[in-house]
């Protein structure tokens, strides 16, 4: 009976037989082991990853493709599967943008101020600064002077990584200050969205920012400057019922999302159900608000186009005020005093013009 016993006995549990010769430490863990396969098979479901970094694929938001991280930075945060357009940081979108190593950076020190002391979960001033502190920049616009293949623009670039890329004053302001610096030096303005919209926290005073920026925008198409506006996803809200629609010229990059209020809010008060694509870039360029839908790889080209289009009009212009203006007069008998005087020697200014060219006042009738 013993010896069937001790038959057995390896059978049931083969983890604890072992050689005299090996140590009792060894034998203990192999029969540890041998108690828990399913920890010695499967250790990841068991213990935190320590190895694997976080953050290296996302999901695409249009496909749902999953994208390893650093394919889709390779591609310019473009989806290689749907080629849907990925919001892009500021800073990177600035640098996406202008020629390497020509962008300076200005009114960077301009910081927002919590005139109405606004208190939600987090008062708006704690809130300011720790996305002050995450983003590194004091604003969710970055303005500044660059080139765009060569040629010199001031660029508005909107951060949605800043509070939703939200106007507020000093957002207002940049725009402000940008299209006066625009007018200065003239050159171009571009200026790129990415916003949910006025900021709340900041009350009617964001709101007020809507008025400011198209004004700042209509002095400086009066005063023969030229302004293009590229809209991203998404652009929303005050931001897109002021800015980004009065430029000159408004692109979008495909997919977009566009408009004022969302389309949830839109679809529950009017109560019926949107048509597909509502709100996208494309749908907007149907309808006609939009000159043109061009790919951020084709992004830099088309601005130098555009750019050179309005340094051609701007020149056209300027020639066409200098022929406009009236010459001296050379002695008495111009026509002046006849009717229609100023007329004839305005058009015929700023050209050669032979005996016959000078039209004579036609004689007076009657007398003697």
């Amino acid at each position: 009976m013993s010896e069937q016993g001790e038959e057995k006995k390896p059978a049931e549990k083969p983890a604890a037989a072992a050689s005299e010769n090996e140590p009792a430490e060894t034998i203990g863990a192999e029969a540890a082991e041998a108690a828990t396969p399913v920890e010695s098979s499967r250790p990841w479901r068991l213990r935190k990853k320590k190895d694997m970094p976080g953050g290296l694929w996302l999901k695409c938001e249009n496909c749902s493709q999953t994208i390893y991280r650093k394919d889709l930075e390779e591609k310019g945060r473009v989806c290689p599967s749907c080629d849907f357009h990925f919001t892009v940081p500021g800073r990177q979108r600035v640098e996406m943008t202008v020629d390497e190593d020509s962008f300076e950076e200005r009114f960077a020190e301009l910081e927002a101020l919590d005139r109405l002391e606004f208190n939600d979960k987090v008062p708006y001033c704690e809130k300011v600064a720790k996305t002050v502190k995450r983003t590194g920049q004091k604003e969710a616009l970055i303005t500044g002077r660059g080139r765009i293949c060569g040629r010199q623009v001031v660029l508005a670039v909107l951060d949605f990584s800043f509070m939703g890329g939200s106007m507020g004053e000093v957002v207002g302001e940049k725009i402000a200050l940008a299209a006066e610096m625009a007018v200065s030096e003239g050159v171009p303005l571009v200026i790129f969205t990415s916003s949910g919209g006025a900021r709340m926290h900041e009350g009617v005073l964001s709101l007020m920012q809507m008025a400011k920026t198209c004004s700042a925008l209509s002095t400086l198409n009066q005063k023969g400057g030229y302004s293009i506006c590229v809209m991203t996803h998404p652009t929303t809200g005050g931001v897109t019922a002021s800015f980004a629609t009065v430029c000159d010229i408004t692109l979008a990059e495909p997919g977009a999302l566009i408009g004022f209020a969302g389309p949830r809010v839109i679809a529950t008060t009017i109560k019926q159900e949107l048509p597909p694509g509502f709100q996208r870039a494309e749908f907007l360029m149907k309808k006609g608000q939009l000159d043109r839908i061009v790919k951020r790889k084709d992004l830099r080209d088309m601005l130098s186009r555009l750019i050179d289009y309005g340094r051609g009009s701007r020149v056209e212009r300027e020639e066409a005020e200098k022929t406009l203006e009236p010459a001296e007069p050379t002695g008495g008998g111009d026509g002046r005093d006849q009717p229609g005087g100023e007329a004839v020697e305005a058009e015929g200014a700023g050209e050669e013009q032979g005996p016959r060219d000078v039209l004579e006042p036609a004689p007076r009738g009657g007398g003697d």
